[in-house]
């Protein structure tokens, strides 16, 4: 792991107690949203389109087993491409 990883870890592990809820919140273009609903296949992905409907923001909330659960979620949704992560 790098080090901007290692430090999001600790961060994450000082501010949690594992199992915790953790939500993921993204932003990305409309056809981004399919890839992102297959990574979060077994969880409620919550919608809600910019006003000229060109982006779409999605919440995920699931229930983290530890910060390495929630580091591998944000690895592949990097992997897509073209998705800001807030």
């Amino acid at each position: 792991m790098d080090d901007s990883v290692n430090s999001f870890k600790e961060k994450l592990d000082a501010s949690h107690k594992w199992p915790a809820l953790y939500t993921f919140k993204f932003i990305c273009l409309n056809e981004k949203t399919i890839h992102i609903k297959q990574l979060f296949v077994n969880h409620e992905v919550k919608e809600k389109a910019s006003s000229k409907g060109k982006y779409i923001s999605l919440t995920v909330s699931i229930m983290a087993r530890n910060s390495d659960e929630i580091i591998e979620y944000y690895q592949e949704v990097y992997k897509i491409g073209d998705i800001i992560s807030l």
